[in-house]
């Protein structure tokens, strides 16, 4: 069975500070914030959206940084 928060985005609260580290993060599910246990393969700031790409037993989820299809306009 596939865990919801598969492809949800979530907000980086711990950083995440280089490969085989963790970090933890927030995802929005079930009409409430959950916390998980993150990994990545990079470094990650706190603060960081985050994508949850899985998710393995032990509420321990696989993230990629987020990449927003649109840009900021703030930033132009």
């Amino acid at each position: 069975m596939a865990d919801e928060v598969v492809g949800s985005t979530g907000k980086l609260i711990s950083p995440i500070r280089g490969p085989g580290m963790l970090g933890e993060i927030l995802v929005a599910v079930r009409g409430g914030t959950e916390g998980y246990i993150a990994r990545a393969t990079e470094a990650i700031a706190a603060g960081s959206t985050v994508l949850v790409v899985a998710v393995d037993s032990g509420r321990i989820a696989d993230v990629v940084p987020w990449i927003p299809l649109t840009p900021d306009p703030a930033s132009e």
